[in-house]
């Protein structure tokens, strides 16, 4: 992969040891944190590859839910975040898989409380650089390293294009933008990275195009 700048190889400031099982482990519990929208009250979480192989001695534990409690990748809470999560309420199981991944460093993340559940994978690439690779069964393709707007919405013609519109007439620029759906004319998702920040009057423009069920906004 190509590298943009020295700390995509050196990693970001954390608590270690480890940037691709320790900061991105944070990094990917933090941006399922944000789509959440707030702390769950279980946490499944599920390693495969590496990340089964070596979790303890990594940190990997403490880092997801270090993340799924909002910390930063250098917070000094994250050694202790198991006790914290406990002790917000938070119940955590982990699960080591035996399946072979596509990416050695990837985790599953299900999340739920009373009203909502929401799972996710995630995968460190290296460097605390990550992927969203599905939520909620869907593939995509999702950094957390810039703002983002993520569209659930029924697959009619015209909703692409109207949120586009939106954006435009918001002065947004789109830096990476994919679709996908489970079937025809079925939920799909749209997922919206963007150079800009993102108000909530944008938001709140797109909730109210008739077939968008919900909005989702990520934030640098």
């Amino acid at each position: 992969m190509k590298y943009r700048s020295a700390f995509d190889i050196i990693g970001p400031v954390m608590i270690g040891p480890s940037s691709s099982h320790t900061a991105g482990a944070a990094r990917i519990g933090r941006v399922a944190r944000t789509l959440f929208a707030r702390q769950p009250k279980k946490a499944e979480i599920l390693l495969y590859g590496s990340f089964a192989k070596t979790y303890k001695g990594h940190g990997t534990d403490v880092a997801i839910v270090g993340g799924l409690l909002d910390f930063d990748t250098f917070d000094e809470r994250i050694p202790t975040s198991l006790q914290l999560a406990e002790e917000a309420g938070m119940e955590v199981t982990f699960s080591v898989e035996e399946a072979v991944p596509e990416h050695p460093n990837t985790v599953r993340i299900k999340l739920s409380d009373d009203e909502k559940d929401l799972e996710l994978v995630g995968i460190s690439i290296g460097g605390g650089t990550i992927e969203i690779t599905e939520l909620n069964s869907f593939q995509l393709k999702l950094s957390g390293e810039h703002p983002a707007i993520l569209v659930v919405h029924n697959d009619q013609f015209g909703v692409i294009s109207s949120v586009t519109h939106i954006l435009a007439q918001h002065e947004i620029n789109i830096g990476h933008m994919e679709v996908s759906r489970k079937e025809k004319g079925k939920m799909a998702l749209m997922v919206i990275e963007v150079d800009q920040k993102i108000a909530q009057d944008l938001i709140e423009d797109i909730e109210k195009l008739y077939h968008v069920t919900q909005v989702i906004r990520m934030v640098e």
